[in-house]
């Protein structure tokens, strides 16, 4: 069941569009995405990196700044303790170059997805004693490591942790939240409840990125070298779905525009292995192609793999671990295909009445919990935590929807879990094999979600009649992209469209490309429907009789008409531009 809306913020769109030379509908898409007044519609539309933050707001970055410098000058050894994930690797990429860059002598580790779990462990913290490391850094972990930076602490070492996750906490009975951040020597943060840097939303990498700001200043290394790095604070941001809004929008735009001539070995090999090069490179290509590729090393081997491919000195080199990523994520689409049809089979044969969905698969591979989760969460629209065996006990991932945070109701079950960590939309998670029904129960009972919060909300920006759609329209509305969470592509509704036939196309007949029009005109559009096919031909026949897709597919449809949530592109062939319509949505 979905609820459909339209956002319809209202404003005088018309006087701001003669300002900016623009057309109103654009203006009223810039409103509609929260925008206020003409200056912030400026920075909206031409994003640029003068807009970003001073770093030195960000509490423990000059600290960290000057322990960092005193390290580097007494030459003392460094070690960056970074993650598994795109957010991750990149971050530990940029502290590599970036302490490199200005003499530091340093090394790094990152934690195997299965023998070490997330982030920062004991065995870690010893082990980097023994190889008599002066420093740790953590980036994009740490938060939550209260024991082990504790440890390094009693080992004699200095501590710097810069992360973006949620601060722990303890809820005492009268609601007032106690938070335990670790004894680092600084802790760059900005999540954290007395830091005065106003963007909160920042990734690991973008993290990082303040700091570097902060020490090559101190070293007089030009801004525009910095701003080199762009690219990979703009993957991680993406990948690390975090809202392309404010200070995440200046740093994916410019990362973008300088994606295509970056002279990284690694990510020239990517790109060119992805068959990305003549393409116009987006928030797209970073989050559903490079990204998945990235996330493959630690999903299924180890993230250091391509961690070596951004720190190559040769494209050879480089090239033959792109090569290695693609392969490996081309297996993990195969583990993660069989995954979501196991979930799926489970949630209906066992917990479809819950609200909260905790689905045990023991033999389902750990590194690929994370996208099962999100798969059953979108299909079912629910919080959904995967939970597969591991080494120790059982290890997860969590994906939720907007009503619920999943980090405060993990953090309210913590009592059950050994160990957790995460944001509101995303979370994981370790736990004794025996507490599993337990949490699921607790959750559930906890989980004060209405069966209006489990609607599936549909918003759109206006209703727009497919002859007001041009070619020259949808190239306009590319002043709106970076397009992700926080900045969703631009979405229109139109009623009563009539589906004239249909021609089921793709490997294995999985997507629908249709010739529609509306009542008002003889114009025929095509239409594509990439997914959801199964739900397009219950409607259907539930709306028209069950020979009603039959008859669209033999292209004989008598007045089949569906209200359909779409946006508008471009398709080119033989140098002629058509519009097409891409459905998001239908009833």
């Amino acid at each position: 069941m979905e609820k459909w809306f339209i956002k319809n913020k209202k404003g005088d769109f018309s006087k701001i569009a003669r300002a900016f030379g623009v057309s109103e509908k654009l203006v009223q898409l810039a409103v509609n995405r929260n925008v206020k007044s003409a200056s912030e519609l400026k920075e909206y539309l031409y994003p640029d990196t003068h807009m970003l933050l001073e770093p030195n707001k960000m509490k423990d970055s000059v600290l960290a700044v000057d322990i960092l410098k005193k390290k580097i000058e007494q030459r003392k050894s460094i070690r960056i303790i970074g993650d598994y994930d795109v957010d991750g690797v990149m971050a530990a990429y940029l502290l590599k170059v970036g302490l490199s860059r200005v003499g530091a002598v340093v090394d790094y580790e990152i934690p195997d997805r299965i023998k070490d779990g997330y982030g920062i462990n004991i065995d870690i913290v010893e082990a980097a004693s023994s190889d008599n490391i002066d420093t740790i850094i953590t980036c994009d972990n740490g938060i939550a490591a209260y024991d082990q930076i504790q440890r390094a602490k009693e080992l004699g070492m200095t501590v710097i942790i810069t992360d973006h996750h949620e601060v722990p906490y303890e809820e005492q009975e009268d609601g007032k939240r106690i938070y335990k951040v670790p004894p680092a020597d600084a802790v760059v943060n900005p999540k954290q409840w007395d830091c005065s840097y106003l963007f909160k939303k920042l990734c690991g990498a973008a993290v990082v990125f303040k700091l570097l700001e902060l020490l090559w200043k101190e070293y007089f290394i030009a801004l525009n070298e910095l701003e080199e790095l762009l690219p990979f604070v703009a993957i991680a941001t993406v990948c690390d779905v975090m809202d392309l809004e404010g200070e995440n929008r200046v740093l994916v735009s410019q990362g973008l525009k300088k994606l295509p001539f970056s002279k990284n070995y690694g990510i020239q090999a990517l790109i060119e292995v992805n068959q990305l090069k003549e393409r116009k490179l987006s928030a797209y290509h970073m989050g559903f192609i490079l990204g998945p590729c990235i996330n493959a090393s630690g999903r299924l081997e180890s993230a250091k793999i391509s961690l070596k491919m951004f720190l190559a000195e040769d494209y050879e080199r480089a090239m033959q671990s792109a090569k290695k990523l693609k392969l490996l994520n081309e297996e993990r689409k195969e583990l993660t295909s069989l995954g979501v049809k196991q979930a799926y089979s489970v949630v209906e044969e066992q917990y479809e009445s819950d609200s909260v969905l905790v689905v045990f698969l023991p033999d389902c591979h750990e590194s690929i919990a994370g996208i099962i989760a999100g798969r059953v969460r979108e299909k079912y629209n629910k919080p959904a935590i995967i939970l597969t065996r591991a080494e120790q006990g059982v290890k997860g991932s969590g994906r939720s929807i907007e009503a619920y945070s999943m980090f405060e109701k993990l953090n309210e079950c913590r009592e059950l879990l050994t160990k957790f960590g995460g944001h509101p939309m995303a979370a994981g998670l370790s736990l004794p094999e025996e507490n599993i029904s337990l949490l699921r129960a607790k959750l559930n009972q906890n989980s004060s979600l209405t069966e209006d919060d489990l609607i599936r909300k549909v918003s759109f920006d206006m209703e727009l009649p497919f002859n007001e759609i041009s070619p020259k329209f949808i190239r306009e509305m590319e002043l709106l992209e970076p397009f992700g969470k926080g900045n969703g592509k631009p979405t229109f509704v139109l009623r009563n469209v009539e589906i004239i036939n249909g021609r089921l196309i793709g490997k294995d007949n999985s997507m629908l490309r249709l010739s529609v029009k509306t009542k008002s005109s003889s114009n025929l559009y095509s239409a594509m429907l990439f997914q959801g096919l199964d739900r397009f031909e219950e409607i259907v026949g539930e709306k028209y009789g069950k020979n009603a897709m039959e008859q669209i597919l033999k292209g004989n449809a008598k007045n089949i008409l569906l209200d359909l949530v779409f946006y508008p592109d471009v398709n080119e062939y033989n140098g002629k531009e058509t519009v097409q319509i891409i459905i998001q949505h239908f009833r």
